[in-house]
């Protein structure tokens, strides 16, 4: 059900793009800024790894430095038929971790030093599936492809932008599109839709992955009561995070609520908790 809202979110922020695009500028100005926001994030997803690694200081371990965390990816990649990824630490207290890398074969798994002090086996356990599954449903790819696509929107609505200020595109063609308030009414709505599909797209994806980590490690129980301790020790404990990597973490790591949550990356801690308990009571 999660690879199908995907599916239609990605279809719609499409269409997104190309009703806007062919708004501002036609066909033209929809390929230049798809291409342009598609070098950017190319460029992001083939180094993501060693971008966000190097961000967090993050310090790769073998199983003489790390035993119990190697040996729980080991375990599991083993369990998913995936190659053994690169284990690191995260210097930071906040209990937390992330995967990153372009595909199995360039997988990298990351905890915080406060994620190996909280956790015990099983709900280690719990979130490493967590992020195996990531790396196994593609979600880097599929995130670099919404982000390309919102990133064009965002581009189409800089020029919006630029051309209700400076009156771009002539004057028969203003007039046709409504004028400047047209412009802005296009640039404002195009950014703010854009970027809630894509915080729709990085929330399935997040509810996705809990339930294939769920299967994979068999116990929902022991991921469900690891996002609960989670969800208290982020209102506790602060970490020093790139807003712009938030997405990539088991839980925000920033926390918050209200206003907050809608333009959070992650689904609320309570609804995953509950979908990981239906899991259970139907096995």
């Amino acid at each position: 059900m999660n690879s199908v809202k995907t599916i239609g979110l990605m279809m719609g922020l499409t269409a997104l793009l190309v009703l806007i695009g062919g708004y501002l500028g036609g066909r033209h100005g929809m390929i230049v800024a798809l291409a342009f926001a598609t070098i950017m994030n190319l460029f992001s997803y083939w180094f993501s790894d060693k971008i966000v690694l190097a961000m967090y200081r993050a310090q790769e371990v073998d199983e003489a430095t790390a035993p119990t965390l190697f040996r729980v990816v080991r375990g599991l990649a083993e369990k998913a038929g995936m190659p053994m990824p690169r284990v690191y630490i995260i210097p930071q207290a906040q209990p937390n971790a992330f995967a990153t890398g372009r595909d199995p074969k360039h997988a990298a798994v990351a905890a915080t030093q406060g994620l190996l002090q909280l956790m015990d086996e099983q709900e280690l356990e719990g979130v490493i599936a967590h992020e195996l599954s990531h790396v196994r449903n593609r979600d880097i790819l599929i995130g670099t492809i919404a982000a390309t696509l919102a990133g064009a929107v965002m581009i189409l609505a800089r020029m919006a932008q630029f051309a209700a200020i400076f009156g771009g595109g002539g004057r028969d063609r203003d007039e046709e599109r409504g004028g400047g308030l047209g412009l802005i009414f296009v640039a404002i709505f195009g950014a703010i839709a854009a970027a809630l599909i894509q915080l729709a797209i990085s929330r399935s994806r997040e509810y996705q992955a809990d339930a294939s980590g769920a299967r994979l490690s068999g116990d929902p129980h022991g991921l469900a009561r690891a996002l609960s301790a989670l969800e208290r020790a982020t209102q506790r404990v602060p970490m020093e995070a790139n807003p712009a990597t938030s997405h990539m973490f088991i839980v925000n790591p920033f926390g918050g609520g209200g206003l907050v949550r809608l333009f959070s990356t992650h689904p609320p801690i309570e609804d995953r908790i509950a979908r990981l308990e239906r899991m259970a009571a139907d096995t």
